[in-house]
């Protein structure tokens, strides 16, 4: 069939917005080839409630001022969010959700779902603090959860890139990342895409100009990093990414590109680095029907470090937004180069899906890479809260799993890293 993708996204949207939803999804089917039924808006949710501990340690002011990577020197901006717009869920599919301001069943069981208010009440001495970030590629927004046992001693960091549509609150409210960071006393920043850069604020980890280091956007995430590097006391040795579907893979190619300052990624329903160059092989992949993404040539500091990054992987086998094909992809690209030993682990949640684990160990018996396929899932982060969009609720706790094993893998003494900032 012959046909504009951009001329059907507009007519999709058109249609939606008149509220011919079966006209408009006729033109989504016409433009992913995949079916998305629609029916009945799902029912909202209650408020999240605080679940972090309380404790009392003062924290180490960060400077007012500094400067970023980008040159030149501008001064911080910090305020608490003490209340969150509601957004609507991730990914290209989704948009009809947004237009419409309405949700619908996803392929693979799971309804789409309004997220509810983050609670203003944080534990006494946290900080969910609004930042912004800019060098010559541009400025993003970003949240930074600072845990109420933080009082300046050394602690990790992870960076976790949202989906499509979503937001830095609704990625915290429904992955309950804040609470982990509560739990192990790390430091959490959430980079916020905006829908000038991209319509659907997905990140752009489809265009070959976003798939370098130190160039749009791996520079802005790196750039948010740094700065929160600079600003309070992270081991650099234990800095860590990742992210679900976009931000899955944007966290792949973070990845890729720095593995001198991540010591370890994290990719829920995403695709590997390099999957995809424009708009068109960006479906295909989604599809499943993309080649293999080879690893590229990596230049500067990476090119000095050819280690196999740790990586850890959850997928959806009843997938149909993103192929879970793909998460074969980026094990296989992860591990590229070394030679492990895999062997496969079942298991089933308490009142809930099953799921199997694939471990793949080095000489040493280290893992290095873990893969989980959470069977009978959609796309959706596995064991998240309702209270955010796209999530999983009776699936394996991806967010407390991505935590132990990120914990697990330490920056290399050997890698060369010196600060990176």
């Amino acid at each position: 069939m012959n046909f504009s993708l951009a001329a059907e996204l507009l007519e999709a949207t058109r249609l939606t917005k008149a509220g011919q939803l079966t006209e408009a999804t006729a033109a989504l089917q016409r433009m992913l080839g995949a079916e998305l039924p629609v029916n009945s808006l799902p029912s909202r949710h209650g408020p999240l409630t605080s679940d972090g501990t309380e404790m009392a340690q003062p924290k180490l002011a960060p400077p007012a001022n500094k400067t970023f990577s980008g040159g030149g020197e501008a001064p911080a901006f910090r305020a608490k969010n003490k209340s969150i717009r509601p957004v609507w869920a991730n990914s290209l599919r989704g948009f009809i959700d947004q237009t419409a301001h309405g949700g619908f069943p996803l392929p693979g069981g799971l309804a789409h779902r309004a997220p509810t208010p983050l609670s203003a009440d944080l534990p006494n001495r946290a900080e969910f603090l609004a930042c912004t970030f800019s060098n010559r590629a541009g400025s993003r927004p970003y949240k930074l959860y600072v845990p109420s046992g933080y009082h300046g001693q050394s602690v990790p960091l992870i960076i976790m890139l949202h989906g499509c549509t979503q937001s830095p609150d609704d990625f915290a409210a429904g992955t309950r990342m804040n609470a982990a960071a509560e739990q192990h006393t790390f430091l959490v920043a959430y980079p916020g895409q905006t829908s000038s850069a991209n319509m659907q604020k997905c990140w752009n980890w489809f265009r070959a100009a976003d798939q370098q280091r130190d160039a749009g956007e791996p520079s802005l995430i790196a750039g948010i990093t740094r700065e929160v590097m600079l600003d309070y006391a992270i081991d650099t040795r234990r800095v860590y990414i990742a992210g679900l579907s976009a931000g899955g893979a944007a966290a792949a190619i973070m990845g890729d590109a720095y593995p001198d300052l991540y010591a370890a990624i994290g990719v829920h329903s995403g695709l590997a680095c390099g999957a995809a160059r424009d708009m068109p092989s960006a479906f295909a992949a989604m599809q499943g029907n993309g080649g293999p993404a080879p690893r590229r040539a990596r230049t500067g500091p990476a090119a000095s470090n050819p280690r196999v990054v740790p990586t850890i992987v959850f997928h959806g086998d009843h997938d149909t937004t993103v192929n879970p094909t793909n998460a074969d992809l980026v094990v296989a690209q992860s591990g590229q180069g070394a030679s492990l030993r895999r062997w496969v682990e079942k298991g089933q949640v308490s009142g809930g899906l099953a799921y199997s684990r694939m471990l793949h160990a080095n000489a040493s018996g280290e893992t290095m890479v873990e893969q989980w396929v959470i069977h009978g899932a959609g796309h959706a982060w596995s064991g998240g809260s309702p209270a955010g969009s796209y999530t999983l609720p009776q699936g394996p706790d991806a967010t407390g799993e991505m935590v132990r094993f990120f914990l697990e893998h330490p920056l290399p003494l050997s890698s060369g890293y010196a600060c990176g900032v």
